[in-house]
């Protein structure tokens, strides 16, 4: 009986490591699938295989995920090509959202043009990134104006968006605001929102955005080149924040930090230890909150202990990502979008 149950330990720990060692990420293989003359900082896999992207010179289209077709339209308002670096969905429409005076949002409308349905005219108007809670509500963040933060919010499915009053938000820190470089400063899970700011804050709501709460974290913010450039949360609990430095990428000192109480209280992860400047950071999805994946100009790091260490996968350059499922991402950069296999 004794032998019996040693063999089944030794069976079982065998089997765990195993499937440890299988789900460790050793090398990602990168196939580029369009290439343009563009700045790809926005993309969005859609329900049905495809995957939306907005990119600058007014560009956006749509990828067939299975045969890599891509059809891309420009979208123009009067003489303006806008630049678009934030893009969302609902189940019913895309949205695309440009930086700059004016701020232009535009839905899929039903006579197959993009519609106009939000626009911002105002010398310090500069919007960074969007997304949906759901069918209904849906939230874009841009730098602070008068004092808070730029906040719009739809609750009707995208048709119509109204700007927060800044008696409804903090008050923002001089010139606070949000990098337009991966649309990744905000993550929903449930009712709850984080959005990261380039003063290491995170702003958080647990109501779609009645009320909000700001949080310091430990990133570096001295500079207007530094801050938080990406926010993901696994689960309400367990969250990650990543930024640095663009313009100088090789410090990697106060640029990563994790939370493990939803963003009450945050901790510097492999401080002064690779990955250095990144525009953005993705949870692996089914790894228990363990795997991260961080990528920007510098490259792809990858790490397996929820950020304690990290290893480089590539030095490829890309500005965003997301997960098509836990071995399959899409990742979009300078002049193209690329499928990226992790193995």
């Amino acid at each position: 009986m004794r032998n019996y149950l040693v063999v089944l330990i030794l069976f079982i720990l065998g089997s765990c490591s195993e499937m440890e060692k299988k789900s460790t990420f050793k090398a990602v293989k990168i196939e580029t699938i369009y290439t343009d003359s563009l700045s790809f900082r926005a993309i969005e896999i859609m329900d049905g295989g495809n995957m939306a992207f907005a990119a600058n010179k007014g560009a956006f289209g749509l990828v067939d995920l299975r045969s890599n077709k891509v059809r891309v339209n420009t979208q123009k308002y009067d003489s303006i090509l806008p630049e678009f670096r934030a893009v969302a969905q609902n189940s019913t429409d895309f949205f695309m959202l440009s930086i700059g005076n004016p701020a232009l949002l535009y839905k899929t409308g039903d006579k197959g043009n993009m519609e106009l349905v939000y626009k911002e005219e105002d010398e310090k108007v500069f919007y960074d990134a969007m997304t949906f809670w759901n069918d209904q509500e849906g939230i874009a963040v841009g730098d602070s104006m008068n004092g808070c933060l730029s906040i719009i919010i739809t609750r009707d499915g995208g048709n119509t968006w109204k700007k927060t009053p800044c008696s409804s938000l903090p008050k923002s820190e001089t010139g606070e605001g949000a990098f337009a470089a991966s649309n990744t400063n905000i993550k929903v899970l449930g009712t709850m929102a984080w959005i990261a700011t380039t003063h290491g804050n995170v702003y958080y709501t647990k109501d779609m955005g009645y009320n909000w709460e700001v949080v310091k974290t430990p990133i570096t913010s001295e500079k207007t080149t530094q801050g938080i450039f990406s926010v993901d949360f696994y689960d309400e609990n367990l969250g990650v924040v990543f930024g640095g430095d663009y313009t100088d990428p090789e410090i990697n000192n106060g640029n990563k930090a994790i939370t493990t109480d939803g963003g009450k209280t945050w901790k510097l992860i492999a401080n002064g230890q690779l990955p250095n400047y990144r525009s953005c950071v993705q949870f692996v999805p089914n790894s228990n909150g363990k795997s991260l994946v961080a990528l920007g100009f510098e490259g792809i790091a990858y790490s397996y202990d929820t950020g304690e260490t990290w290893k480089q996968l590539s030095d490829e350059s890309f500005y965003t990502l997301r997960f098509m499922n836990d071995t399959l991402a899409y990742a979009a950069g300078k002049d193209r979008i690329a499928k990226l296999i992790f193995r």
